[in-house]
């Protein structure tokens, strides 16, 4: 009836409440400076001031003002300020960050509560940010330590002719992983990305161990050594390598493990992965391994034996 329209009044009040930028002003230093024209705050405090809005629009007799509250029914209300959508779906964004603590624990104990939500159909959580990229890197490095598993696996049974002996060697890697867990947790680091990559780096090491001692013990017994004597001779000589390869990878991780400067907190777990794992592994490794040898040699002359009593029997 006024000849007003939705558009005609949203742009008579968008400039006096959220302000309109109308020009640049040159200040006397060069700087340029946007011109908004807006309401003061005080003028916009409350629903009176919203309605006593002018709106003005044209007919025969000239130009005509009209309150907002003429063509308005106003009521407090509350609203979102825009609505934002992701894949075609409407979103609404919760961030914030951590502080003297680690993203990834703080996420962790977040995802446990938020899974305790009883959320209404329709609704889903997604975690994005810091959380995504934590998630993605680990799967990506556990990724990467199964391939290394599966190639150390592939290059041992190829050079030892053997299934079984591989496995045996192999071992040695859990091994680390213990030291690995006591080192984060007496130096208070956590289990990141970092610490990963230095547990990747471990496999290599601790299974060269491994294969030093399994080899000088394949070759005493070609020559006829038994099981027990073959393997003390292999843990005697072997030893004085082991411990060189052992202290020095550890004296060279020092610096990095006692590193205070920046950056360090994040890559100073890697060294003490390292640190940790290569030491109990080590010594793990001169006793459980002859173990796992020696039962295996004991279990193939168990079945030698039963095979010969068959053939000898038919």
């Amino acid at each position: 009836d006024l000849g007003l329209t939705a558009n005609a009044i949203n742009a008579a009040i968008e400039p006096l409440m959220s302000g309109k930028t109308v020009g640049t002003w040159k200040a006397p230093n060069e700087e340029n400076y946007d011109v908004v024209v807006q309401l003061p705050e005080s003028g916009r405090q409350n629903i009176e001031q919203l309605g006593q809005l002018p709106l003005m629009q044209g007919n025969a007799q000239g130009s005509v003002s009209t309150r907002l509250r003429d063509v308005a029914a106003l009521e407090p209300g509350y609203a979102a300020a825009q609505i934002n959508r992701k894949y075609l779906t409407r979103e609404v964004l919760l961030s914030a960050n951590v502080d003297r603590a680690a993203a990834g624990t703080v996420s962790g104990a977040l995802q446990a509560k938020i899974a305790q939500l009883d959320l209404p159909p329709g609704y889903r959580i997604t975690y994005g940010g810091s959380t995504k990229d934590i998630k993605d890197t680990l799967g990506f490095a556990l990724q990467a330590l199964v391939l290394a598993i599966v190639f150390i696996y592939l290059i041992l049974a190829s050079q030892f002719g053997s299934f079984l002996q591989p496995l045996v060697i192999m071992m040695s890697l859990p091994l680390s992983l213990i030291g690995v867990i006591l080192a984060l947790l007496a130096t208070g680091s956590t289990l990141n990305i970092f610490s990963i990559i230095g547990f990747v780096m471990l496999m290599g090491l601790v299974t060269k161990n491994a294969i030093l001692l399994v080899d000088f013990a394949n070759q005493a017994m070609k020559r006829g050594e038994p099981v027990h004597q073959a393997l003390l001779a292999a843990a005697e000589t072997r030893l004085r390598p082991i411990l060189m390869t052992t202290l020095a990878m550890v004296f060279g991780m020092l610096p990095l493990a006692l590193a205070q400067g920046e950056g360090s907190e994040q890559r100073s777990p890697m060294a003490h992965a390292v640190i940790g794992g290569v030491i109990t592994s080590t010594l793990l490794t001169l006793l459980v391994v002859p173990v796992l040898v020696a039962l295996l040699e004991e279990a193939k002359t168990r079945r030698l034996q039963r095979k010969t009593r068959k053939a000898s029997g038919l």
